[in-house]
């Protein structure tokens, strides 16, 4: 049990409106960053298969959100595994 009622809503105010932020900002970056080519313009107007239920499949850019993700993932597990190796600390 807490002291203070006010800390468990200051708590989940603290955790909420970081991930709504984070979740805002994701979703605006999946939607309009992405790398440039010349020939996207025509990839991402031509289908490359139609489903049976109507949905169109097309050959569009790979969003520059998700590849920094994934970049920033791998280069974070590397540097986690060579520091709990070089600092010596159990897992």
């Amino acid at each position: 049990m807490r002291l203070f009622a006010l800390a468990s809503f200051q708590d989940i105010m603290l955790y909420l409106f970081p991930t709504l932020i984070f979740m805002v900002l994701f979703g605006v970056g999946l939607a309009f960053t992405r790398f440039h080519r010349q020939t996207d313009e025509q990839r991402e107007k031509e289908i490359i298969y139609r489903y049976p239920t109507g949905i169109e499949d097309r050959n569009a850019a790979f969003p520059l959100v998700m590849t920094l993700i994934i970049v920033g993932t791998f280069i974070w597990a590397f540097f986690y595994i060579l520091m709990h190796g070089v600092l010596g600390v159990k897992i």
